[in-house]
């Protein structure tokens, strides 16, 4: 029983493992992970700035979560796809073009919360400062 518990948590442990690997290749492999990543630092640092609610933190968790989410997922889709064919076929252009749109869709979406939430209290401090 003992033996089988201690492969469970090595069975466990080295999938956090792999995920590891797997977050790693896509920053290091995918230049639109890394202007992501920017735009993460750049919405985090205005959320302190302008001091968002707990609820609005919440929300931008959840859409810079999902913009992640859907680089690696479009990543892990353009990898199976190169990895069944190396010539051009109709159905992968599709499932790539598809892919990347799920990341355009996410990213814009992430843009006008963003936007909404952080952009008032930008203009309204900007203004205060300037005049």
């Amino acid at each position: 029983m003992q033996a089988r518990r201690v492969r469970s948590m090595r069975a466990w442990l080295s999938s956090f493992h792999h995920a590891w690997d797997g977050l790693w290749y896509v920053v290091r492999t995918q230049r639109n992970v890394r202007v992501h990543l920017a735009a993460l630092v750049l919405a985090v640092g205005l959320g302190i700035v302008v001091q968002l609610s707990r609820l609005e933190w919440v929300l931008l968790t959840l859409v810079i979560g999902a913009v992640l989410a859907a680089e690696w997922f479009n990543t892990a889709i353009e990898a199976t796809i190169d990895l069944v064919t190396t010539q051009y076929h109709p159905l992968a252009k599709v499932a790539k073009d598809a892919a990347a749109a799920g990341v355009l869709v996410t990213a814009l979406v992430a843009i006008v919360v963003g936007v909404l939430m952080l952009g008032v209290p930008l203009w309204q401090r900007l203004s205060n400062w300037v005049h």
